[in-house]
């Protein structure tokens, strides 16, 4: 499968095959979206305001670091934020579920654990979000809620939806699925309040026009590597040279592993890379057992590896850039929904 996802990002004939069944697909979407504006179909709308960071494309765009800056941003301006997730991947079988710090991933999905983590905030999964909107309201008095990913989920009425786009791997073939990694129409971005392009590059301008169908004023996000820990002591690896003379192996289970992978090679290490599919569960056994490898990996891919975590066991954090205009633009959208 992971293969076969690869073509969206390549030319492929094969892929043409599938287009009859991509332009059904498109089609459901479109109803869909039409019976849930029309009311024929029941959505949701939650007495504070709901925040949508989401993506028209599968797999990993960066939602999660920019879920995590604006939850962030929030708490700076006094608000009481929580976050909702579908809970990709996640085992547990009884919702609403409320993430904790004993939570495992392997319960709670990475991202949601992840996300509970570096923020504290209250993360509460349910496959039906606005159950998991009502919980936060009910249990925590959450004042405003954001949605890991849910920009299709048209059940959860929202009041600002944001886009993040691979600055790197665009839109692919620009086909809809199973053709193509589109969700919708590239066409949703012009109704969309903002689209944040995910960039390896600094900040260069503060507008880049990166939408075939229409000019739309999108913001630029880098991410901004933090410093390396070490899995099991929780130690940060505060000179590098330590692993001088070790084998080093990068394990990126995301969307976009050689972002990752980029990523490390501007701090200037040799490793040897091993991509997993995204949201790939982890077992002592994807481990060597010779000291001298020692391994590094995101913080997603760490939050996964815990139980089994050795001291050859390296993880490195990162957060969202966003510029001040971005920030200042949607803190004034967000008090002229409030």
């Amino acid at each position: 499968m992971k293969a076969f996802a690869e073509l969206y990002y390549k030319k492929s004939i094969l892929l043409f095959l599938l287009m009859p069944i991509a332009i059904i697909y498109g089609l459901i979407v479109k109803i869909r979206r039409w019976l849930f504006q029309k009311n024929i179909l029941k959505s949701y709308r939650m007495p504070v305001p709901v925040i949508i960071v989401g993506n028209i494309t599968l797999g990993g765009t960066g939602k999660t670091p920019l879920v995590i800056a604006m939850v962030e941003l929030l708490k700076s301006q006094g608000f009481k934020p929580g976050v909702v997730s579908r809970g990709y991947g996640c085992k547990v079988k009884n919702f609403p579920y409320n993430v904790s710090m004993n939570s495992s991933a392997a319960d709670a999905g990475d991202e949601p654990l992840l996300i509970h983590l570096r923020t504290g905030v209250p993360v509460v999964i349910d496959p039906h979000r606005s159950y998991a909107a009502e919980y936060l309201l009910k249990q925590f008095s959450c004042d405003i809620i954001i949605s890991d990913d849910g920009l299709q989920h048209y059940a959860l009425q929202r009041d600002i939806e944001m886009v993040v786009i691979d600055g790197q791997r665009k839109f692919g073939n620009g086909f809809l699925f199973p053709a193509g990694p589109l969700r919708e129409s590239a066409k949703r971005l012009t109704e969309v309040d903002f689209v944040v392009i995910n960039t390896l590059d600094n900040f260069t301008e503060l507008t880049v026009n990166n939408n075939p169908h229409k000019k739309k004023k999108s913001y630029l996000m880098n991410l901004i590597p933090g410093t390396l820990y070490n899995l099991k002591t929780k130690h940060a690896v505060t000179d590098l040279k330590l692993f001088e003379g070790k084998k080093l192996i990068a394990m990126a289970g995301i969307g976009n592993p050689e972002r990752f992978f980029q990523t490390l090679e501007q701090l200037n290490l040799s490793f040897e890379k091993q991509a997993m599919p995204d949201h790939y569960q982890y077992t002592i056994k994807d481990f060597q057992i010779d000291p001298q490898v020692n391994y590094l990996m995101t913080e997603k891919d760490a939050v996964k590896c815990q139980a089994f975590a050795t001291e050859r066991m390296y993880y490195l954090p990162v957060s969202a850039n966003v510029s001040p205009e971005f920030e200042y633009i949607f803190l004034e959208k967000l008090r002229a929904v409030k």
